[in-house]
């Protein structure tokens, strides 16, 4: 079991049937199941999806994995490719021990000196790629930050930019789009450097709509923003008064084609099939399904609502997406716990919501939260006020008062966000 108070948090038949679905959610996007059932190896081909690779026409095949499923991910295909691989390197926030692989470890969500480094040692192993070679990679939510090389800005900086636009409500893509052009190996860069080597990209996309070239900030991607995008976005979230800088110097992406020629950038998993998963345990317990959408965005409290209104008896709404939240209190919170919350005070008596992060941290040791009307009434027996919470933005401390936080621990894998409406 994934959630590891499911028991805990079922204390009535409709919070176990939205549990089982949101379950069901977390163990379809599992990595190495992904990895088992996206590549295949046969006689030297590669098969990933519906494309094939010939691996013996390669004299070298470097592995690269960025991201919160590196290491799994890694770990999967090293056990497959085995002597297939000439060396390679993972880089993720909690690392052990491979094979053949090196194992990197840095942090999240902001960067920091290790991820600086670790970069800089992935650089140096892909500098020794040449014309017959082939670059696997691995890129998956998080590697915009873990894979860091700060075009003449320090990395603390860059921490303090995204700081702002996140606390501001800035959009993933938003964000990436100025992480891209303050980076020397995101947007596009790294197949830049990498040309003519050959890469294979193992795309796990965190981003709604599967935009790639904002996915990890799309480093083997032809990049279609410019400085004169970030330039914009920096104006609008009003970055350099909020950072306290007096400029900021914004390198070009990329624009060439032929640097993307002999790459290939294939999405082996992403929130559809979460939420398929979803629906199919879903229609198991007899509900009717109604997929909301895959691409939910804007202000959590506003997608809440939404979903809530759409909501009908015996149904099952589903979403998935990444929703930001407008920062203007001093709480602890994470967008998930903050949508549940806000729902709280509209839901009706015979409804259960759910909100979580699929990479099992929504900025706090919870993955998200579940909240109905029993919820309600443990905030009102234990004196504490849904409306003061949610204007401090402290979800974390309500939820955990109320114990309807939902704990994951970290997960290798990271698809964007689930939510679910279930209605008796």
């Amino acid at each position: 079991m994934i959630i590891k108070n499911f028991d805990q948090l079922s204390i009535n038949s409709l919070r176990n049937h939205a549990l089982q679905i949101t379950e069901a959610g977390f163990e379809a996007i599992d990595t190495e199941t992904v990895i088992k059932e996206s590549v295949k190896l046969t006689n030297g081909t590669l098969q990933i999806k519906d494309r094939q690779f010939d691996l013996k026409k390669f004299e070298h095949i470097y592995l690269i994995g960025v991201g919160k499923v590196a290491f799994a991910a890694g770990k999967a295909l090293e056990k497959m490719l085995g002597n297939y691989i000439t060396d390679g390197i993972v880089l993720d926030v909690q690392g052990g021990k491979l094979k053949k692989l090196k194992s990197l470890i840095g942090t999240h969500p902001l960067a920091s000196q290790k991820n600086v480094l670790a970069t800089k040692e992935i650089i140096s192993l892909l500098k020794k790629a040449g014309r017959e070679d082939l670059i696997l990679a691995v890129i998956s939510g998080g590697s915009s930050a873990l894979l860091c090389a700060p075009h003449k800005i320090s990395y603390e900086k860059i921490a303090e930019i995204f700081e702002v636009m996140t606390g501001t409500g800035a959009t993933i893509e938003e964000i990436n789009i100025v992480r891209k052009h303050l980076s020397e190996i995101n947007g596009g860069d790294l197949a830049k450097l990498t040309y003519p080597a050959t890469i294979i990209s193992l795309i796990f996309s965190d981003v709604p709509g599967d935009d790639l070239d904002t996915i990890g900030s799309g480093p083997t991607v032809l990049d279609s923003s410019t400085t004169a995008d970030a330039q914009a976005l920096i104006e609008k979230y009003n970055v350099l008064k909020e950072a306290k800088l007096s400029k900021v110097e914004f390198t070009e992406t990329p624009k060439n084609p032929i640097y993307f020629e002999k790459v290939a950038n294939i999405i082996v998993v992403n929130s559809k099939r979460a939420v398929d998963a979803m629906a199919k345990k879903a229609a198991e317990l007899n509900y009717k399904v109604s997929i909301f959408s895959t691409q939910v965005q804007g202000e959590a409290s506003d997608a809440g609502q939404k979903l809530l209104a759409s909501a009908e008896d015996k149904t099952a709404v589903l979403a998935a997406g990444e929703t930001t939240v407008s920062i203007k209190g001093d709480g602890i919170g994470g967008r998930n716990q903050h949508l549940v919350l806000s729902a709280l005070k509209h839901l009706k008596e015979d409804q259960v919501i759910i909100s979580a992060d699929s990479d099992g941290v929504d900025h706090s040791r919870f993955a998200g939260a579940i909240g109905d009307k029993e919820t309600v009434k443990k905030a009102i027996g234990k004196k504490i006020s849904i409306e003061k919470y949610l204007d401090n933005f402290d979800s974390f401390n309500f939820y955990r008062v109320v114990e309807d936080g939902i704990e994951t621990g970290p997960l290798e894998s990271n698809v964007s966000d689930f939510m679910l409406v279930l209605s008796a």
